[in-house]
């Protein structure tokens, strides 16, 4: 969203957050032993929150397509619950580790054409809609004690709803009064009410691309590494299969596993080692999705709703930086995204924000 009509519509969906997230909370550390917990390489693990803001005020301005998103999400040094593990077990690729977390998130994305004064379905451009959703995450980490390269197994259930249940008409109407700007006039045209899941799966392989001539070349003993990573979607929300890779530069890269996005995004991680100074990475990715179904685009499942024609092929790239300072991380990300649907005038470009904090 722009400037004055996006300033992160984050009153509404933080209030609902901030409530969700305090039982989500309790719940947790309810589950967490009285001791933190320890991975196969002796290393503490503590309970992480953390909080994403994605917003188009942050990359050119633009008020349209994916207008806004907001995720808060807690990773638990607890057990891991059994029907994550039994959703692990029967999904392709994921396999469990003695050394696995997992995170409950709570997040609202937002999508509107490129003018949201017309009140008239504009047919050639994208629906109106809203995502609210809950998500459940395990990450199993297959890696040695030694440096030597293993992977990163993630596997998300998220479980929501589209159309008005989503609140989203409702968060971006209020808002835009509240700060008497433009008027969206066109949620009459949303996508109808639809229940969603989508089951998603990555796998990355840290290190696992030689990039020792970049580290060889950097000064101050600072450090390099590329992953490369794939995986898919499935459901009735999004369906597509992906590939890509990131690079880094920077101090200590082994204490984190990437900055966390909301999906769909290139994968990263509210999982961070507490720094004893100021640690810091710059980070580059692509990631390029064969788009089988969204329903952002192909409109409601089971009911008629309005539709575009969607590209079948959708490329991200990405840029940013990451700093360590304690217990608290935060990060900045850029993002541009190719054209999602036939008649879409441009790419995109968005900017994401997290903080998280060990606790």
């Amino acid at each position: 969203m722009t400037s004055i009509h996006s300033a992160p519509l984050l009153a509404a969906p933080f209030l609902t957050a901030a409530a969700s997230l305090t039982l989500l909370a309790a719940m947790m550390v309810t589950a967490t032993p009285a001791h933190a917990a320890s991975d196969t390489c002796g290393k503490d693990r503590h309970s992480i929150a953390s909080v994403q803001i994605e917003n188009d005020l942050f990359g050119n301005g633009a008020d349209r397509n994916y207008t806004h998103g907001t995720a808060a999400s807690l990773v638990s040094a607890g057990p891991v619950p059994q029907i994550l593990k039994d959703i692990g077990d029967g999904t392709p690729g994921f396999r469990q580790s003695d050394r696995m977390q997992f995170s409950v998130s709570l997040g609202q994305s937002i999508f509107t054409p490129d003018d949201i004064s017309v009140p008239t379905l504009q047919r050639d451009d994208r629906p109106y809609a809203g995502w609210l959703n809950m998500g459940l995450g395990v990450v199993a980490f297959h890696d040695g004690c030694d440096g030597e390269p293993g992977r990163i197994d993630s596997l998300e259930i998220a479980i929501g709803v589209v159309g008005p249940w989503s609140q989203a008409d409702d968060v971006q109407i209020t808002w835009h009064d509240w700060i008497d700007t433009v008027e969206p006039r066109g949620w009459s045209n949303q996508l109808k009410n639809e229940p969603g899941i989508v089951l998603t799966y990555e796998r990355r392989l840290p290190r696992s691309i030689d990039v020792q001539w970049i580290e060889d070349a950097l000064p101050f003993r600072l450090e390099a590494d590329a992953t490369p990573h794939f995986g898919f979607s499935a459901g009735n929300i999004f369906t597509h299969a992906v590939a890509g890779a990131t690079l880094r530069v920077g101090t200590d890269l082994r204490s984190t596993d990437g900055v966390p996005r909301i999906r769909p995004s290139l994968p990263g991680s509210a999982y961070f080692e507490p720094s004893d100074s100021i640690d810091w990475q710059l980070f580059a990715g692509t990631e390029v999705r064969a788009v089988a179904r969204n329903i952002f685009l192909d409109g409601n499942t089971f009911r008629k709703s309005h539709r575009v024609e969607k590209e079948p092929l959708v490329a991200d790239f990405q840029a940013g930086l990451s700093v360590t300072i304690g217990p608290a991380r935060v990060s900045f990300t850029n993002i541009w995204r190719s054209k999602e649907f036939v008649k879409q005038d441009a790419w995109d470009e968005f900017g994401s924000i997290s903080a998280a904090f060990h606790f």
